[in-house]
């Protein structure tokens, strides 16, 4: 299949068959977000769907992990979902997961006989942008919900046994307020005990909505040795059993990652040494 736009999927998905069952994002309003802004989003046909089923079964793939793209399939109707579900089940009977993107509002459009179906359907993990614990950057991103509706929806997917992935972005309080997201951040999340939790530290591209915002004065934009704070605060924060952490700082190509609570000093620790080498420094991530 000719892929449409750019590939964006979860780090720990990279060895899963991505079937494209859309382009683009239903949402696509976030301020930091610019992966799909030149996108009109629109389903792909599902013909087009079954026959990259088809070629990959015929060229002997026999995936046991499928990851629907793009921005968020969970927002598909739940009818197409399930014809895509079958097929899929129908070219790879040994698949165990199926696993995608999804927002708040993906989930609360579902009724819980939706949501008890598609986990009967091979549904497994859903990936969910949570990006901050605080309700006012929430609504200055224009995220599509507040910190009570994601308690709500989380508890309800986490109900019916989907797994419960989040995605953050230290950063994204902006510049004096890091340790404060980081409190809260954790706060949500240990309270809602996702499996993985993925830290995409902002990384702000000028086409941006943001960046806009970072021009005029509305957002004050923190350093990397800001980030590197927050990212160490919160992980010194977490209070969730088997918990997978992935952190990327791209500007300066700094990642860490490991399981807590058993990895937690040696990731707190080579935290430290890369802040101590930042020290001073007042490198901003942007890119043009």
């Amino acid at each position: 299949m000719e892929y449409e736009g750019q590939i964006c999927r979860p780090p720990m998905e990279k060895s899963s068959f991505m079937l494209p069952v859309a382009v683009g994002c239903s949402y696509n309003r976030c301020t930091f977000c610019t992966l799909f802004k030149h996108l009109n989003y629109h389903l792909l046909p599902f013909e087009q769907v079954e026959a990259e089923l088809k070629r990959v079964s015929q060229a002997g793939g026999k995936p046991k992990k499928i990851f629907l793209g793009d921005g968020n399939a969970f927002g598909l109707h739940t009818d197409y979902l399930l014809q895509i579900l079958e097929r899929i089940h129908h070219y790879f009977p040994n698949c165990q997961q199926i696993n995608m993107d999804a927002t708040i509002t993906n989930i609360r459009t579902k009724s819980d006989n939706e949501l008890q179906v598609l986990y009967q359907n091979g549904v497994r993990n859903l990936y969910i942008g949570v990006e901050s614990g605080l309700d006012d950057v929430l609504s200055a991103i224009h995220k599509d919900h507040n910190l009570q509706q994601a308690y709500h929806e989380i508890s309800r997917v986490k109900q019916f046994g989907f797994i419960f992935n989040a995605h953050i972005m230290t950063g994204i309080a902006g510049s004096g307020r890091g340790i404060e997201n980081a409190e809260k951040t954790a706060e949500f999340l240990n309270r809602t005990q996702p499996q993985r939790i993925t830290n995409f530290s902002l990384f702000l591209h000028q086409k941006a909505p943001l960046y806009q915002d970072y021009e005029s004065g509305k957002f004050s934009l923190a350093t990397e040795q800001e980030n590197l704070l927050e990212d160490k605060h919160l992980i010194s924060l977490l209070d969730v059993p088997n918990l997978s952490y992935d952190s990327f700082h791209d500007l300066i190509k700094f990642r860490v990652r490991g399981t807590l609570p058993q990895d937690k000093e040696k990731m707190l620790a080579k935290l430290e040494q890369t802040i101590q080498t930042q020290h001073g420094s007042n490198l901003f991530a942007i890119i043009p």
